[in-house]
């Protein structure tokens, strides 16, 4: 599971950008959705001050919740969403997205549901 996790981080760096490389990303676990190709994956982003995770789609639903700091969350075809401590959102698969950390910065507790063997996430024009 933590390999699995840093490697999307990993990846989900490479195509987002330098302001990215300062999230810290912690993996808490990964398990398959019964009678499925999906899995789902548990993790926490702690996002630094005014820092833009960079434009990116997950091939399916990502949903959040914010433990501490605020996000503008940046949804294509949607108005930016300020999201604040104890608060939650959801993306929708397949959609273009990006979030920016407040000036506390941001840590967010986020579940991905992705296909087996697809990348947990890829870049967005």
């Amino acid at each position: 599971m933590k390999r699995l996790f840093v490697c999307a981080a990993v990846a989900l760096l490479a195509l987002t950008g330098a302001a990215s490389a300062q999230i810290k990303r912690t993996p808490l676990q990964k398990f398959d959705v019964p009678g499925t190709n999906y899995e789902t994956v548990v993790g926490i982003a702690e996002v630094p001050a005014n820092a833009n995770v960079g434009r990116h789609t997950h091939p399916g639903p990502e949903c959040g919740y914010l433990l501490e700091g605020e996000i503008t969350l940046l949804v294509e075809g949607a108005p930016p969403k300020v999201v604040k401590t104890g608060e939650s959102y959801t993306v929708a698969a397949g959609t273009p997205h990006d979030a920016k950390a407040g000036p506390a910065g941001a840590k967010v507790i986020a579940t991905y549901v992705v296909e087996k063997g697809k990348p947990m996430a890829s870049p967005a024009p």
